[in-house]
């Protein structure tokens, strides 16, 4: 399947693709100096609309299900045909922006991919999440995986295939990604997290869905969590490197970035407590869905009438310090975040092996009332591998490699809850980021290591008498609650939904499923 491409749209800079985003009416200019785009009808991902193709490659080594959805070959082929005539009859062929670049940071097992778009700044973006080519490497590219994306291209779901006229569509087999009908540029980024995550386990590389930073003693920590647990915010620390802030694989060398980016959250964006993000959103960084004002062109972080997901790229060396190329030590600590709204896993707990991946397949955090349309209350989220959207190979391999890993490096796992104390949302309040800040410092400090702790009959978790500076009273999440009774309520309550989450997964160890919350 050959793809010509126009020479004169290729690998333009960052200031030519800012300008031509801005004279074919895509966006406009902030007051930051960020370029300001509206994603349309889709300002998140299309989970739904997402198809790997079911051929030889694929048939027995993806988790077929609800998160993975097989499209026939019959199909992808008709699609691309499609889209070369549609592209053919408007014309597009000389309009197509093009960058090349990897996916990877280690150059031993790194993807050189090429994205190709009819949106200059869904170029922007990948020019800015992914890893630019040095002028050497980029005279000799050659793709090995090329993602095409047409926003104004449309599936017939009666006839192509598909559940709608979108579609995201991977194929292994032809190295090829299709999108069409969605201008949402994070699924340019996470079609290609997913195909690493697919390729890397074949190679004894465990790939990840977490942020990673690093001390001036040369430790690394993993910060593993769904949106909004705070993933990014914990790990952009003023007192650490950044080594990336979402992808990362987990080779026999050490930890490495897949992208050269950050594409960080921004509703509510606080200078005050995020400082190297607010620092970010400047020339060169896209700002989704953040309301600016008309004439001032000054971005209200705290409007959500768009979208909650709001959301801004840049390059990592907009922060301050960051590891570039990005790639370091075997963590000695990682930490799985998790944002519980019903206020009763402890704040921090340390985890064995065998609880590190009973959570890492659990994958729990909280949706909040009005993030999502119909959720009125707090619901509960089961994303296996924090990730599940992303994970083609059935969580059990992933979470090997995760065990194998830990017992090698000798790692130590911590389970920071990011959400609510003294009860649900609603009535309880979320624990103080400045609290979280402190205690993830003691658990890469070692500061955890030698302290008394106490074991959580409901949860079966072990968290600790006291933490530096952390008044020990919100330790013990029961002790915040007015009402003991509703707490264990509530606590058993949430226990047995993870118990009754962790049954689809099948032929578990014995160690691993003792690991987990009682019945």
């Amino acid at each position: 399947m050959e793809l010509t491409i126009n020479q004169g749209r290729k690998n333009l800079s960052v200031p030519l693709l800012v300008e031509s985003a801005i004279l074919n009416h895509e966006g406009e200019l902030s007051f930051t100096g960020s370029l300001s785009v509206k994603t349309g009808k889709f300002t998140g991902r299309s989970p739904e609309d997402k198809f790997i193709v079911h051929d030889e490659i694929t048939a027995n080594s993806v988790d077929w299900g609800k998160v993975n959805h097989p499209i026939s070959e019959e199909n992808f082929d008709r699609i691309f045909d499609k889209m070369m005539k549609f592209i053919e009859k408007n014309e597009l062929k000389d309009k197509l922006y093009v960058f090349d670049g990897f996916v990877g940071a280690d150059s031993f097992s790194r993807l050189a991919v090429r994205v190709i778009t009819d949106k200059a700044w869904h170029s922007l973006f990948a020019n800015q999440i992914f890893i630019k080519p040095s002028k050497d490497e980029i005279s000799n590219f050659i793709p090995e995986f090329t993602l095409l994306s047409i926003n104004d291209f449309t599936a017939v779901p009666e006839v192509d295939g598909t559940k709608s006229e979108t579609f995201i569509i991977m194929s292994f087999k032809k190295k090829l990604v299709l999108m069409g009908s969605t201008s949402y540029a994070g699924e340019i980024k996470k079609s290609m997290f997913s195909i690493m995550n697919f390729i890397l386990p074949t190679k004894g590389i465990f790939p990840m869905h977490c942020s990673a930073n690093l001390g001036d003693d040369g430790n690394s920590t993993l910060f593993f969590g769904l949106s909004g647990t705070g993933k990014t915010t914990l790990s952009a620390d003023e007192n650490r490197r950044l080594v990336g802030d979402d992808e990362h694989g987990w080779s026999d060398s050490g930890v490495f970035n897949f992208e050269g980016g950050c594409y960080a959250k921004c509703i509510n964006l606080n200078r005050n407590k995020e400082p190297q993000i607010w620092d970010a959103i400047k020339f060169g960084s896209v700002m989704e869905n953040v309301v600016i004002d008309p004439v001032s062109r000054e971005p209200d972080f705290s409007d959500g009438s768009l979208t909650e997901n709001t959301r801004v790229v840049y390059p990592l060396n907009f922060i301050p310090r960051s590891v570039i190329p990005s790639i370091c030590g075997h963590p000695s600590v990682i930490i799985f975040l998790t944002a519980d709204a019903f206020g009763v896993l402890p704040p921090i707990s340390k985890l064995s092996k065998e609880g590190a991946m009973y959570h890492f397949m659990s994958g729990y955090t909280s949706k909040l009332a009005g993030t999502e349309r119909g959720i009125t209350e707090p619901k509960e989220t089961f994303s296996q591998c924090f990730g599940a959207p992303f994970m083609p190979r059935r969580a059990t391999e992933y979470a090997k490699l995760l065990g194998d890993k830990i017992t090698k490096h000798n790692s130590k796992v911590y389970l920071i809850n990011t959400g609510w104390s003294g009860g649900p949302y609603g009535i309880g309040k979320r624990i103080d980021l400045k609290y979280t800040r402190l205690m993830v410092s003691s658990a890469i400090n070692g500061n955890l290591n030698d302290v008394d702790y106490h074991h959580h009959e409901i949860f079966n978790l072990d968290y600790p008498d006291t933490c530096p500076n952390v008044p020990s009273e919100i330790l013990d999440p029961k002790n915040t609650w007015h009402d003991k009774e509703k707490y264990d309520f509530s606590a058993k309550r949430l226990s047995n939904l993870f118990v009754t989450n962790f049954k689809k997964f099948k032929s578990v160890p014995e160690d691993i499923l003792n690991a987990g919350p009682y019945t």
